[in-house]
């Protein structure tokens, strides 16, 4: 009979290792030698307790290793863990002590796909860099003031309307030209294509925005499709890509002429500098009001003061006065005519009555005839002197009124003042459109300066 301990004789006691050393010892050698790992499963018996850790099995078709993520990692994990799940994990490799059962100690766990994802993406990224579609010269400049832009994405999603919001609250005015198409799932990178494709067809879009809202790798996957960064770098059109959050990155992104951290952030590129025109024309206008209402007022007070100064220079005016003093001399010269005949006659009277004291009847008579001859000579003296000085005022009067414009109007002529009631002395001071007016004897007419296909001017 077969004796096993002549094959494993016993060592001495202190060379036997207890239960808790051994353990320890390949703890040591699991946590040393292997370390961090990347590992593919299958969650299942997945659990959570209420200290906040979560413990499951990750699995495959042939075997099965427990893991355990702890409450401080649970809390910065970015998917939602549960069974069935098919994730990749990093983590270390221990032992679990008391019970002797070696574990994963999960680290970071992602959806399986994200390795071959970015490992896809960092291949396309490389492979379109190298042709030049990333390069800075061939990016072209926004236009500042689009007036129509096609947005590319879902017509149902909320990134439109957020897009649309946003640029009605900021007043922008324009036109917006929704070009549908999926921005997820199978298809969805051809739907875009043959959208981008189709505005390059349409007369009159100034701009082109390519976005949606955000998402995993996978749902944005379809702006990393190589078709749609060749249609995008094709476009004739400058283009704004607009996908995901801030922190997501596509290939759209690297090759559009600006890239928009979400389509909302588009929307706020696209009105900025409409913004800042409409608020400057709106101080402009609030200025130029300002200025017109102080420069009109001004120049009314200067107007008010020319007319006053226009009064008392009016050649009318004038004239006025002077058939005033010629009627005020024309009273003064008849008073002094008529109180020198009535002195006259007064003496005439006086030297009647002496005479008639002094002399006889026949002497009388002489010196009557002589006082009514005298009388007679000085009338008519007094008669010529008096009508000399009138037919000297009737000439006076009438080289005044020789010299008053009115004079010209009854002799058929007339004057012609522009809207101001200013005399108009050349023809080209009327231009078309002006209102003129022509002031005759009997009053005034309003005309129009018009324009014949000639050149010359006339007026109707």
């Amino acid at each position: 009979m077969h004796n096993p301990r002549q094959n494993y004789p016993i060592p001495p006691s202190d060379e036997i290792k207890s239960v808790s050393e051994f353990t320890s010892e390949v703890k040591y050698l699991l946590e040393t030698v292997i370390g961090g790992v990347w590992i593919r499963g299958e969650i299942s018996n997945f659990r959570r307790q209420q200290s906040g850790h979560v413990y499951f099995s990750l699995r495959d078709a042939d075997s099965q290793v427990s893991a355990v993520l702890f409450r401080s990692d649970a809390l910065k994990q970015t998917i939602q863990l549960k069974d069935g799940l098919q994730v990749i994990v990093f983590g270390q490799v221990s032992v679990y002590e008391p019970r002797g059962n070696y574990q994963l100690i999960i680290r970071l766990a992602a959806p399986d796909g994200l390795g071959t994802l970015q490992q896809e993406f960092e291949r396309l990224k490389a492979k379109l860099q190298k042709q030049g579609l990333f390069d800075a010269q061939r990016k072209r400049p926004i236009p500042l003031f689009p007036r129509a832009i096609g947005i590319v994405t879902s017509p149902t999603g909320a990134a439109v309307q957020d897009f649309i919001r946003i640029l009605k609250r900021r007043e922008w005015v324009g036109r917006i030209l929704i070009l549908p198409a999926r921005v997820q799932g199978s298809g969805s990178a051809e739907e875009i294509v043959r959208m981008i494709e189709r505005a390059q067809t349409l007369a009159g879009l100034d701009l082109l925005v390519v976005g949606r809202g955000g998402g995993s790798m996978e749902d944005l996957w379809c702006f990393n499709d190589e078709r749609v960064v060749l249609a995008l770098a094709a476009s004739a059109i400058p283009v704004i890509s607009a996908v995901g959050h801030e922190v997501d990155f596509t290939l759209s992104d690297f090759v559009a002429d600006l890239r928009a951290e979400t389509p909302s952030a588009a929307a706020e590129i696209i009105s900025t500098h409409y913004r800042e025109v409409r608020d400057r024309c709106h101080r402009a206008a609030e200025d130029l009001a300002r200025w017109v209402s102080q420069g009109l007022q001004s120049r009314g007070e200067h107007l008010d003061g020319l007319g006053r100064r226009l009064q008392r220079v009016e050649p009318l005016d004038k004239i006025e006065r002077g058939y005033l003093r010629l009627d005020d001399l024309e009273i003064r010269l008849n008073g002094a005519v008529n109180s020198r005949i009535l002195q006259r006659r007064h003496r005439l009277s006086e030297v009647s009555r002496e005479i008639q004291k002094m002399e006889p009847l026949p002497l009388i008579h002489r010196a009557r005839l002589t006082a009514q001859t005298m009388g007679h000579r000085l009338h008519n003296a007094l008669a010529a002197e008096l009508s000399g000085k009138k037919s000297n005022l009737q000439r006076a009067r009438s080289l005044l009124g020789s010299l008053s414009p009115r004079s010209v109007l009854n002799r058929g002529f007339a004057i012609v003042r522009d809207g101001m009631r200013r005399p108009i002395v050349s023809r080209q001071s009327i231009l078309p459109g002006d209102t003129v007016w022509a002031e005759f004897k009997d009053g005034e007419v309003r005309l129009n300066r018009l324009k014949n296909s000639e050149g010359s001017g006339r007026v109707d």
